[in-house]
């Protein structure tokens, strides 16, 4: 049966610590692993439930990483990374590859299988479809987030992230571009934006100045706790958000 939805987004940020700390403690979630993995590519990372989206924090550890240089070419601004689990991660990718967008990486351990797109191409940030045996389950086996991640699932603060946002000067191509890569329909809403609607979650377009991923919603229990907690640590908090790791965290009830 077809399916997708958001399994991940990962962040970059300079170092590990105090980043995931700091969103450990504002946003109340706790960290189920640390990928190995990721050391071939002069990495990093620690993987954070949020229910059944995982939020990801990498950092480079050597020179000349892919990681590296998305850092200095954004100033720092912008998340890195959109995964999506699927049925056919190598079927979507061949109809993205028809219409120009080029396969960047290929991924494949234990059960696992992903397909990354040339973020060049996909225009924000890098998208990635994976499969794994009994991911169409969104709380199944995923091996990224380690054999028993859903034991650090925690909702007395967090209870969701809501909302993928990503700006453009052209929100309506931008749209359109990843609604034809994801086999999407983008709707226009009332407020200018556009939207790909998935089960789990949803993806916003949004007018700016350059195309990146700006934001990510998540739904609270108390969401002037959350700007409180982060202000407590640092971070300047102003409306209903925060920026950590390259994007701002807009929190609501």
């Amino acid at each position: 049966m077809s399916y997708l939805h958001l399994r991940q987004i990962c962040l970059v940020a300079p170092t590990l610590e105090p980043v995931v700390s700091d969103i450990a403690a504002i946003m109340g979630l706790e960290v189920c692993y640390r990928d190995p993995h990721v050391g071939k590519y002069g990495l990093e990372n620690a993987l954070l439930p949020v229910g059944p989206i995982l939020l990801e924090v990498i950092a480079p550890t050597r020179e000349g990483t892919a990681a590296g240089r998305f850092l200095d070419k954004s100033g720092g601004r912008g998340g890195y990374m959109a995964i999506f689990s699927c049925d056919d991660p190598d079927g979507r990718a061949a109809r993205a590859n028809a219409m120009g967008v080029r396969t960047a990486n290929v991924i494949n351990h234990e059960s696992y299988h992903g397909v990354q797109l040339h973020p060049r191409d996909c225009r924000a940030a890098f998208i990635e479809l994976n499969h794994t045996a009994g991911s169409d389950d969104v709380l199944g086996p995923y091996p990224p987030a380690g054999p028993d991640w859903t034991r650090a699932i925690r909702s007395d603060v967090t209870t969701a992230l809501t909302e993928v946002v990503l700006q453009s000067r052209e929100p309506a191509s931008l749209a359109a571009h990843w609604g034809r890569i994801l086999d999407l329909t983008p709707v226009a809403g009332d407020d200018g934006d556009w939207r790909l609607t998935l089960p789990n979650a949803a993806i916003r377009v949004t007018q700016g100045e350059r195309e990146f991923m700006s934001c990510l919603c998540f739904r609270t229990t108390d969401a002037a706790g959350v700007l409180d907690a982060a202000r407590a640590r640092g971070y300047a908090a102003s409306g209903n958000g925060f920026d950590i790791a390259g994007v701002t965290f807009a929190v609501a009830i």
